[in-house]
């Protein structure tokens, strides 16, 4: 494991690599490349917060994982993160030949607002045309602002509140307008044909998975092929360390990578 810093949106960004033991016994020639992103409702969660998941993605998929410190809000609200991830996915494509890593067998995995951005780096590379993803992950992800959408708290015995949610939405996105841009509001977006393919990661006991398949759903109706899996009797907090989904994010990142 090993850590370098990279110019981001608004100020540099730091990307934690995590080194496969398959590589080391350089068995494959050139494996593929997971970008991954904390959680943390866009203001606060790091590196350390995702190291569970990027170990086992590097260790069971097998692939090069690169963990992206992005900026949080409030002090760096919309469009920074997503500008981070971007500037983090066109630093993997440029120099994964340099540690063993395949360029062209590049997915991005994110839970909780870690999720959002993925969905919102999905867009961008889409956009632009020059960072060619082949698998996305969306863990509980966060993707309504308008919270419209989101399940009963009560009913689901939910460990996050839709109060819980609002708060996050207003540091990361303070301005109204920013709640309709597609980059922000993935569940608004009407184009999302030529994304790639996912997989959407749901808990139970969490108010934000009736959001996230719904979103499945729309990917789906657009042409995506997208996997959607919901584990019962889990809540949002441990959804992304969960034995059973990282095994399922392992298997899938393995298959489309």
């Amino acid at each position: 494991m090993c850590e370098t810093r990279i110019p981001g949106y608004a100020q540099e960004v730091t990307l934690r690599l995590y080194r496969p033991a398959v590589a080391r016994k350089t068995l494959r020639p050139s494996l593929p490349v997971v970008l991954v992103f904390h959680g943390g409702g866009f203001t606060k969660g790091g590196l350390d917060d995702a190291d569970p998941a990027a170990r086992f993605i590097a260790t069971h998929t097998p692939a090069f994982v690169i963990s992206v410190g992005y900026s949080l809000a409030p002090a760096h609200p919309f469009p920074a993160a997503p500008g981070d991830a971007y500037r983090a996915a066109l630093w993997a494509t440029e120099h994964a030949k340099d540690f063993g890593g395949a360029a062209n067998r590049l997915g991005v995995a994110g839970y909780d607002a870690g999720g959002h951005i993925v969905a919102s780096l999905t867009f961008i590379a889409r956009d632009q045309g020059d960072v060619p993803l082949k698998a996305q992950v969306l863990i509980g992800p966060m993707l309504d602002p308008s919270l419209t959408r989101v399940g009963d708290e009560t009913l689901l015995s939910s460990d996050i509140t839709i109060a819980d949610c609002a708060k996050c939405y207003r540091a990361y996105l303070p301005e109204a307008a920013q709640r309709l841009h597609p980059y922000a509001a993935p569940l608004e977006s009407r184009r999302l044909a030529g994304l790639p393919p996912a997989l959407i990661v749901t808990a139970q006991n969490d108010v934000l998975h009736v959001e996230a398949e719904k979103y499945a759903g729309q990917l789906i109706g657009a042409g995506v092929p997208t996997e959607v899996t919901r584990f019962p009797r889990v809540s949002h907090a441990d959804l992304a360390a969960n034995p059973a989904a990282l095994a399922a994010i392992a298997n899938f990142l393995g298959r489309r990578l």
